[in-house]
C-alpha cells in the first residue's frame, strides 16, 4: 500500500480552500494568519503560501498592510462560469471522444450509474459530477483545460453554496439524462453530436440556474454576462 506524504503547504491549502467552498469562511470575512497558524500548529509561513496560492485561484484578496480576506461572491458569476465550462468542455469532448479507450468510455459511464444512485445526496453527487467532467478533460489529454477547469467547478461549487441548494436538486434529474446522453455519444464515437451534448447540458444548466435567481431576485431579468 502507497503511503501519500503531503507538505504543510498543501494541508493547510487544502482546509482552507475547503473551508471558503464550504462557507465556513464567509465572503469577505478577513483571514488571520496567527489565528490559522494556531489552529494548524504550524508556523505563518505555510499560512502565507496558502493565502498566495488561494489568491491566485480567486478565492482569497490580498491587500497590503490590511492582510487577506475571502473573496466576494456574486450571483452574476455563474454567466462568466458557465460560458468558460462550455468552451473547455466543447475543446476536451471533441479530443476525448477520439482518443478514449472502450475501458475509458465504461469508466465515465460507471460514474454516471454512481450518480444515479445517490440523486438524494447532492454533495455526493456533486463529487462524482465533478469527477465525471475533470475525468473527460484527462481522458482528451487535454492537461491545461483539466486544471483550469478544476478552478472553475470549484467556483461553480461556491455559488451553489451560497445561492442555488434548493433549484439544484430539482436540476439532477435533468442533468443525469443529459449524462448518459453524452457517454452514449462517446461509445458512437460521435465527435460533433459528443462536443453539442455537452455545450447543451451547459446551456440548459445555465438557463435553469438563471431563471431560478432571477425570480429569487439575485439576478436582473435581462442579465448576462
Amino acid at each position: 500500500m502507497s503511503i501519500i506524504f503531503r507538505s504543510k503547504n498543501e494541508v493547510v491549502y487544502n482546509e482552507l480552500h475547503q473551508a471558503i467552498l464550504h462557507g465556513d469562511y464567509q465572503p469577505g470575512e478577513r483571514i488571520v494568519i496567527d489565528d490559522v497558524a494556531s489552529q494548524f500548529g504550524v508556523s505563518a509561513i505555510p499560512i502565507r503560501e496558502s493565502l498566495r496560492q488561494l489568491e491566485a485561484d480567486g478565492f482569497v484578496e490580498i491587500v497590503p498592510y490590511a492582510g487577506a480576506t475571502v473573496t466576494e461572491i456574486s450571483a452574476y458569476s455563474i454567466f462568466e462560469v458557465f460560458a468558460l465550462l462550455e468552451t473547455m468542455e466543447a475543446i476536451c469532448a471533441r479530443s476525448a471522444c477520439q482518443r478514449m479507450s472502450d475501458a475509458e468510455i465504461a469508466r465515465l459511464d460507471e460514474l454516471v450509474q454512481q450518480m444515479d444512485g445517490c440523486m438524494d445526496d447532492p454533495e455526493r453527487w456533486v463529487e462524482l459530477n465533478k469527477q465525471f467532467h475533470l475525468q473527460i478533460c484527462e481522458y482528451a489529454h487535454t492537461v491545461l483545460i483539466k486544471e483550469m477547469m478544476r478552478k472553475v467547478l470549484d467556483h461553480w461549487d461556491r455559488l451553489r453554496t451560497y445561492y442555488m441548494k434548493d433549484v439544484f436538486v430539482g436540476r439532477v434529474e435533468m442533468a443525469q439524462v443529459e449524462h448518459r446522453q453524452i457517454v452514449a455519444a462517446f461509445y458512437k464515437r460521435d465527435v460533433d453530436l459528443a462536443e453539442s451534448l455537452l455545450q447543451t447540458h451547459n446551456q440548459n444548466a445555465l438557463t435553469a440556474y438563471n431563471s431560478f435567481l432571477q425570480a429569487d431576485g439575485h439576478l436582473k431579468a435581462d442579465a448576462s454576462i
